[in-house]
Formats: structure tokens, C-alpha cells, sequence
């Protein structure tokens, strides 16, 4: 399985997944149509399927047109974005599994961002290691915001996440990590590996290369919202419980201007 990264609109990505043996295609979030019609052109494949994580539309926006063009295709979503996701067919629960090529994906519940939200797991196969697609739940050196969520099911929901390999690469839907990593420098200034980080990122930044994808390995160690637990994050949050210390660090990045 192949992945096209393709950025759209201010700093959308939406990801195209190519089987070249059969010339099969699925998209991830299609925000517009435009650019995965051009790259499904360029491979010359048929979209088999829309895997959209949630309903917000830069992540959906481009459903219908990819349809009209490929009116075979399925769309697959959660099952509480019932009538939410346009043209869905298919409604997946936490625990579902959906195949693209030969790679069998696991379906995660992932509430918090919105109340539907779902990521799709490819686990590493053979060669070709662990992919996760988690919308706007997870994101490098960040988590989207709390739309319809609270702080608990965030947690919980990134709690996930955190247990998949270390190795895992971590295909989020915005280009949002330089910010994401200069406020986690305002809670967790003394950690090396965000300061590497941090560092690497604004070089790439500078140089217009993508930060995505990031792996689970690099936002254990890098990301506050996978660390609650850890003491640093904890006395910037002034509380160590979980869901309290995740609910004032969101806070404090909400606010955020830097």
C-alpha cells in the first residue's frame, strides 16, 4: 500500500492510499476533490473508498464530487455521524475492521474533537509498518480542539492511541506542528527531545517540507497531550490528576497567541 500526502487548502492534508498491483485507490478526509482526482489521473487508479474520521468539512467537503466521478466507491464513517457525512454507506463502531488492498484496518472510537470521531489503524504487515489516520484527534505535538467532547473522553480517546507501537506513523490531517510544539515549550520547557525537536521542525518549516507524518514513539516523548502523567506536565497543569491535567493544558493552549 502507497500513501500520497496531498496538501489542500491552508494546511489540510488529505491522504490517497494506492494498491499498484490492482490500481485501486482510497482516500482519507477528502477536504476537496480537485487535487485527488488529479493524483487518481496520475496513477491512473479507481477510487474504491472514502474513509472520512469525522464530519467537519474540511474533511468531507470533497465526498460528493469524488462520488459523482466514482459512484462505486464506498463511503465509509462513524456510526454517530449518521447523516452527518455525505453519501455514507458504511457505519463504523469502535472494534470495526475495514480492508483496503491486503492491509486490514481497526477502527477506533475516538470522541472528544467531535462526539463521532473515529480513526482508522493499519497495522504493520510484512514489510510496510503500523499507519494511523486519526483526523483531528491527534496531531504532532498537539490534539484538536474540544468541539463536542470533554476532557475525559479526549484522554481517553488519545489514550488509545498512545498504547499503538512506537513505530507507528502518525498521518494527521493539519500542519499545525510548529505551533503545536512552541506552546508544549511553555509546559514542558526543560525536555530535550521537544527542544531537538522543536528545532528540526522550524528547519523543515523554513524550507516548506511537511512535519507529517510524525510516529506514536516521537509524540510520546515530544507531545503534552500524551504525557499527563508525566511530572513535568503535571506541576505546569498545578494537579496531577489525568483528566484535570489535560483539561487545563487544553485550556492553556486554546489561549495560546503564541
Amino acid at each position: 500500500m502507497e500513501i500520497y500526502r496531498l496538501p489542500v487548502l491552508n494546511d489540510n492534508y488529505v491522504f490517497v492510499l494506492y494498491d499498484p498491483a490492482n490500481k485501486n485507490a482510497a482516500v482519507i478526509d477528502p477536504a476537496i476533490a480537485e487535487p485527488v482526482l488529479a493524483k487518481l489521473d496520475e496513477l491512473d487508479a479507481t477510487l474504491v473508498a472514502i474513509f472520512n474520521t469525522h464530519h467537519h468539512g474540511d474533511h468531507v467537503g470533497g465526498n460528493s464530487a469524488l462520488i459523482k466521478k466514482f459512484p462505486k466507491a464506498v463511503v465509509y464513517a462513524g456510526e454517530k455521524d449518521r447523516d452527518r457525512i455525505p453519501h455514507q454507506q458504511v457505519f463504523l463502531k469502535g472494534g470495526d475492521r475495514v480492508t483496503f488492498s491486503d492491509r486490514e484496518a481497526e477502527v477506533f472510537f475516538v470522541p472528544g474533537h467531535t462526539y463521532a470521531h473515529i480513526a482508522y489503524y493499519f497495522p504493520a504487515i510484512g514489510d510496510e509498518g503500523g499507519e494511523l489516520f486519526c483526523g483531528d484527534t491527534l496531531f504532532a505535538g498537539g490534539c484538536g480542539r474540544l468541539f463536542e467532547g470533554t476532557p475525559a473522553q479526549m484522554l481517553a480517546s488519545i489514550d488509545q492511541l498512545r498504547q499503538l507501537p512506537d513505530d507507528t506513523r502518525v498521518w494527521c490531517a493539519h500542519e499545525y506542528t510548529f505551533g503545536n510544539l512552541k506552546f508544549a515549550l511553555t509546559v514542558d520547557s526543560e525536555n530535550p527531545d521537544l527542544q531537538e525537536r522543536i528545532a528540526k521542525v522550524s528547519i523543515m518549516r523554513q524550507k516548506g517540507e511537511a512535519t507529517v507524518p510524525s510516529t506514536i514513539g516521537i509524540e510520546k516523548r515530544t507531545n503534552p497531550f500524551l504525557r499527563w502523567d508525566v511530572p513535568a506536565i503535571q506541576r505546569s497543569a498545578g494537579i496531577d490528576i489525568p483528566d484535570r491535567v489535560f483539561a487545563r493544558i487544553r485550556g492553556k493552549k486554546d489561549n495560546f497567541k503564541g
